[in-house]
């Protein structure tokens, strides 16, 4: 009797495949030619999704941090006692506290917080938007089985360097959202004129490579602290950081003060407040640490035993414990904020809609150097990091020919250089194709089927906002912390026996974690690059022109740029895996 329902089963997905391929729609994806069916299309682009949700979460709490369209404006008068209401603050010596710029620092303003939970919102659905309009793009247009979504590095770059940690750093989140949309156009036309690969050749090899390194220990960073982590890492006066992870209680805040003439304290001019990075005591005590630790104890094992969607287990485990109440781990706190996020929480499914991030971008920095800065960094990675990704994933579902080209290249190209405009009108930091995909090749999606698929999925996240939204960050950091590991094996791909190419990789790979910025280590291996290799440069060219006499210097052995692309060495993202593991 079971062999009979097998078998019925088994026919009629069989009819199903006939049917479909059969159709206009089998014909316009080509299932016959790539030798594949519509239900393993669908399998493929479950799997992919199943990898790829993580991203939802992350990348809406990452962006989050940077405190998004939330400005002074939305913190809220406080009484100088805090115990009392701002609407009872009268006599008794109380009196009204108007909110400066400290007020986005610990500790945050309620009405600043409120603000961040608002744009959090957004930002879920926009990630899940900008995704879906990503994937569609690529489905129909490149005809390949690619997810794109917002990318790992990128927005880390955006969030902590760009705008900086709430809105400290060098331009708005307004006017980093205008860079990403001018860099978006540029390489759109980069791509519609086919210069993106021969530009991705122009930066030196081994900071290509490294690249990669430096961005997942960046991450890893990210990921091991307390605001966007797990809280295994603190400030330490001594050393500037030392082991943390103690319960809230037993964190306190730092800020650079000065004391003035007449004894009182005041913040240092452009000083500011930072969040809960000074343990007092307590270190590894925190209750919401060690349940972390469970998750990334999950998701490390599920990559080990190759289980697909190995991140989502984890998010879920610890998100699920986090979301009972009266707990010390729990994610809805006896506070009015708590109660707020858990009336929210319950809806479960609801439509949110984007209120403060799209269309938010602003052109008012447009004549900052900062702003050229973050526009070229966002360009140098999307050169490398998509081009190698398309690369990488073509030559895997065996579409590449002998030239190195493969069927629906231009599309392609097209479609992921759309897909960042588009995210940057939403809100959102650049889209990418992610090497995630290859999970779904590995299942047999060969067709832009498989991308629809994954578009299917992120349409209906859009209506678990709540859901999505009442994930805390402990459950955030094991993510942030492998996805690092995964990045660091490109560093396998550095000549470490070649110092002109071991010192630059090496400087790109430990600034960027050090100096919590992505650009500055760019900066350092390219400028590093150049000085150890301008000796020998300038001595080749005075041969060349016969002012000295004699053989070449060996720094022919030293490739700027290497012969041809290697994906390996392009994919600066290094979203997962590389090729050889899957």
């Amino acid at each position: 009797m079971e062999m009979e329902t097998a078998s019925q089963k088994s026919s009629m997905v069989g009819r199903l495949n006939s049917l479909v391929g059969n159709s206009a729609v089998g014909k316009r994806f080509k299932f016959a030619e790539r030798k594949t069916t519509f239900t393993t299309e669908l399998r493929a682009g479950t799997a992919t999704f199943l990898t790829l949700a993580y991203i939802l979460a992350v990348n809406a709490s990452v962006l989050t941090d940077s405190g998004g369209t939330c400005s002074v404006s939305d913190c809220v008068p406080l009484c100088s006692d805090r115990t009392v209401e701002a609407a009872n603050c009268s006599g008794n010596g109380l009196r009204l506290i108007q909110p400066d710029i400290s007020c986005k620092f610990d500790p945050v303003n309620p009405g600043y917080s409120a603000c961040l939970e608002k744009v959090r919102k957004d930002l879920i659905v926009a990630t899940a938007v900008s995704a879906l309009i990503g994937c569609v793009i690529m489905g129909v247009f490149g005809n390949l089985p690619l997810g794109l979504a917002p990318g790992m590095g990128t927005n880390a770059y955006f969030a902590y360097t760009v705008v900086g940690f709430h809105g400290s750093g060098s331009i708005s989140y307004q006017s980093a959202l205008a860079a990403v949309f001018v860099e978006g156009l540029i390489f759109l036309l980069i791509s519609a004129v086919g210069l993106r690969t021969k530009l991705a050749k122009l930066v030196p090899k081994p900071v290509r490579i490294s690249a990669s390194a430096g961005i997942g220990l960046f991450l890893a960073f990210v990921g091991l602290q307390n605001n966007q982590g797990i809280g295994l890492i603190g400030y330490s006066s001594a050393t500037l950081v030392t082991l943390g992870a103690c319960p809230a209680a037993n964190r306190v805040s730092v800020a650079p003060v000065t004391t003035l003439a007449n004894g009182t304290v005041s913040l240092i001019p452009g000083g500011t407040v930072s969040g809960g990075i000074l343990c007092l005591n307590g270190r590894m005590e925190s209750p919401t640490f060690w349940l972390a630790m469970v998750g990334f104890v999950i998701i490390a094992y599920c990559m080990i035993k190759n289980v697909k969607g190995a991140m989502i287990y984890g998010i879920v485990f610890v998100t699920a414990v986090s979301w009972f109440r009266n707990t010390s781990v729990t994610a809805f706190p006896d506070t009015a904020a708590g109660d707020s996020a858990h009336d929210y929480f319950k809806k479960v499914i609801g439509f949110h809609n984007i209120k403060s991030t799209a269309g938010a971008l602003s052109f008012k920095d447009i004549n900052k150097g900062h702003f050229w800065e973050a526009l070229v960094t966002f360009l140098y990675v999307d050169i490398l990091d998509t081009t190698g990704t398309l690369y990488s994933m073509a030559r895997f579902a065996g579409f590449v020919d002998e030239n190195g080209d493969f069927e629906g290249q231009y599309p392609a190209f097209m479609s992921d250089a759309s897909a960042i405009v588009f995210g940057s009108l939403l809100g959102t930091s650049p889209v990418t194709a992610f090497v995630e995909s290859s999970t779904g090749i590995r299942e047999g999606g060969r067709t832009g089927m498989t991308a629809l698929t994954v578009a299917g999925f992120f349409f209906l996240s859009i209506f678990f906002t709540p859901l999505l939204a009442s994930i805390p960050a402990w459950a955030v950091g094991p993510p942030l912390i492998l996805v690092g590991v995964l990045m660091m094996r490109a560093v396998l791909e550095i000549q470490w026996n070649d110092m002109r190419q071991a010192i630059p990789a090496f400087v790109t790979l430990i600034l960027m974690p050090l100096t919590y910025s992505i650009a500055y280590g760019l900066i350092g291996g390219i400028g590093t690059f150049i000085v150890l290799n301008l000796w020998d440069w300038t001595e080749d060219l005075l041969r060349k022109f016969e002012i000295l006499k004699g053989p070449n210097s060996k720094n022919n052995e030293t490739e700027i740029s290497g012969e041809g692309v290697n994906a390996a060495d392009l994919h600066v993202d290094g979203n997962l895996k590389t090729i050889d593991q899957v």
